[in-house]
C-alpha cells in the first residue's frame, strides 16, 4: 500500500457534465501532481479510494481533473468536499533551490542578529513568490517572503533556514 500520503487538494466541486472535479490545489507542483497518469487517492470512511488521473488542467486558480473511469457528473458528485491525497514516496524531480513543502515545514528558521527565531509552520502561496509562515515564540508569527534577500540558505540535512530579516518586518 502508500508509504505515507499527504493531502494535495481539496475536491470544491464538479465541473461541466462529463465527470471532471474543481480542485483546489494544496500542493508544491500542481502540474507535475495532477498530470496524466497520476494516482491520487480519497479516504471515504473507513477506506482509500484510489484513482488514476486522466487528464487536467488550470483554470483560474482551480485544477480541473478528470479520472480515469468516471465520465459522468453522477460518477464524481458525491466527492465534493473530498480531501485528495498523493503517496509520499512519489517524490517529483527538484531543481536547484526546489523544495517540497513538507521539507520546509517544521524546520528551525535563524537570523544572522537574532539567532533562532521560531519554526516554520506553512506556506502561503502568492502569484510572486511564497511566504513562509514562522511561528515564534518570541515575535508571535513572522511572514517571510520566499526571496534571495530574505532567505539566505536552506539546509534540510541539519533542518535550519538561514534568514536576514529586513527592518520593519517584526513588530
Amino acid at each position: 500500500m502508500t508509504e505515507k500520503l499527504y493531502r494535495v487538494g481539496t475536491i470544491v466541486n464538479t465541473h461541466g457534465i462529463k465527470g471532471e472535479l474543481r480542485i483546489i490545489p494544496i500542493t508544491d507542483f500542481p502540474e507535475d501532481r495532477f498530470k496524466s497518469g497520476s494516482k491520487l487517492y480519497l479516504k471515504n470512511k473507513n477506506q482509500i479510494l484510489e484513482f488514476i488521473v486522466e487528464s487536467s488542467r488550470s483554470h483560474k486558480s482551480f485544477m480541473l481533473l478528470k479520472f480515469k473511469g468516471y465520465d459522468n457528473i453522477n460518477d464524481v458528485e458525491k466527492y465534493v468536499k473530498s480531501e485528495l491525497f498523493a503517496d509520499g514516496a512519489e517524490v517529483p524531480e527538484l531543481n536547484e533551490g526546489e523544495f517540497l513543502y513538507k521539507q520546509i515545514i517544521g524546520l528551525t528558521v535563524v537570523d544572522k542578529d537574532l539567532g533562532e527565531v521560531g519554526k516554520i509552520s506553512e506556506i502561503i502561496e502568492l502569484g510572486s513568490n511564497d511566504v513562509w509562515v514562522v511561528k515564534s515564540p518570541k515575535y508571535r508569527e513572522i511572514l517571510l517572503p520566499y526571496i534571495d534577500d530574505v532567505i539566505k540558505e536552506v539546509n534540510l540535512d541539519e533542518k535550519i533556514v538561514k534568514v536576514e530579516i529586513p527592518d520593519g518586518l517584526i513588530d
